[in-house]
């Protein structure tokens, strides 16, 4: 079970920094999704949770900037959604320098709304990812291995609370009993609504009864720094979604 996080900002953190205290009680480790405009006291809670075992992957560029290129339109915040392979690249090269900044180092990438070009998984591959987390699949930009399993997250904010937590917690369900590999995700601001915590943490418990176990993207490869991947718990199941 891989579960990230976004969106995490100064008014944002102590939810984040309480969600991830349930998180340790549960033995389920985070994989924080950077945003390269952070600063101060954000950067100084990432590097504290990356220490203690989180998992960090690069979260875009500046989501605030319109892509030039806009061949197909998949609303804000969609950054990578439609970028050639130059373009990428740049905006790439200037997100890898606010990273390095920051003091962090990361090998995989989540596009904002988790929506990437085929140009930007080239670009990607130029500048050195090992990995690219997307809607509906891990990319392993070396090998070009696929590792098909959807984000499960709150749904359209048109729909109810009631209606998001409860589709969420039942799509985990399913992909835990069919012993697949679960990927929850989840954006700060949702924290704010005690209904849809919840509904992560009840998530998260249904993927735990069901013989998940967490872990970090970066764990599902050897990294090229040495680590090794992630041994799978005596009766546990990793397998990839169909």
């Amino acid at each position: 079970m891989l579960v990230s996080l976004s969106g995490i900002g100064p008014r944002t953190l102590h939810r984040c920094a309480d969600l991830a205290a349930e998180l340790d009680h549960r033995k389920v480790p985070l994989s924080l999704l950077f945003d390269p405009r952070s600063d101060g006291p954000v950067t100084e809670w990432i590097h504290a949770r990356t220490s203690r075992g989180d998992g960090l992957l690069l979260h875009g560029y500046d989501h605030r900037i319109a892509p030039s290129h806009r061949a197909l339109t998949f609303g804000r915040k969609a950054e990578f959604a439609a970028l050639p392979a130059h373009e990428a690249r740049l905006r790439l090269i200037a997100a890898q320098a606010a990273l390095d900044r920051a003091g962090f180092a990361a090998d995989g990438f989540a596009p904002p709304r988790w929506l990437a070009s085929r140009g930007t998984l080239e670009a990607l591959r130029g500048q050195g990812f090992r990995y690219c987390a997307d809607l509906g699949a891990i990319h392993d930009l070396r090998t070009g291995e696929v590792h098909r399993a959807r984000v499960q997250e709150f749904t359209s904010r048109e729909r109810t609370e009631t209606v998001r937590a409860f589709a969420l917690v039942l799509a985990t369900a399913r992909a835990a009993r069919r012993g697949g590999l679960v990927r929850l995700g989840v954006d700060a601001a949702d924290l704010a609504r005690p209904g849809l915590r919840q509904a992560l943490l009840d998530a998260v418990d249904v993927a735990l009864e069901n013989r998940a176990f967490g872990s970090t993207y970066q764990s599902l490869w050897a990294s090229p720094r040495g680590a090794t991947r992630t041994s799978v718990p005596s009766g546990a199941r990793l397998v990839n979604n169909p």
